[in-house]
């Protein structure tokens, strides 16, 4: 007769105090604001390029006494190609240092995710898993 022969896993009995359930929904909290900001700057990423291609479009316009329609809010209005393309570098600009920002806040998220982990794996070894599924 065959016999099977099961490996069990040891896993251990780690009482969860209030201190690291504390930590451990700030990990999560600070995980899901991660993924929040990272679509952010994302979508900024594209709106960014929008307004460069627009720049561009623009740049090729042959006729400068063109008035170039440029939003605001829900209305368009008129300006001249050169306004036009003023507006969008601030507009460039400003999307830059917005997606700096968020930059910079993802950085001290992940920061303050790696300390945590640090201090969760320490105390949970193999009973707790930090890391984000990929799905």
């Amino acid at each position: 007769m065959a016999t099977t022969t099961k490996k069990s896993v040891a896993v251990e009995d780690v009482n969860v105090t209030f201190e690291d359930q504390q930590k451990i929904n700030k990990f999560a909290r600070n995980t899901n604001r991660m993924t929040e900001l990272k679509d952010e700057i994302e979508a900024k990423k594209k709106s960014l390029q929008n307004l460069e291609d627009a720049s561009d479009d623009l740049m090729m316009c042959e006729d400068d006494d063109l008035r170039i329609p440029y939003q605001i809010g829900d209305v368009f209005i008129s300006h001249s190609q050169e306004e036009t393309q003023e507006m969008l570098e601030a507009a460039k600009e400003a999307l830059k240092e917005e997606i700096k920002g968020l930059e910079s806040r993802v950085a001290s998220i992940q920061e303050v995710l790696g300390d945590l982990k640090v201090q969760l794996y320490a105390k949970f070894g193999n009973n707790i898993n930090l890391e984000a599924d990929e799905s």
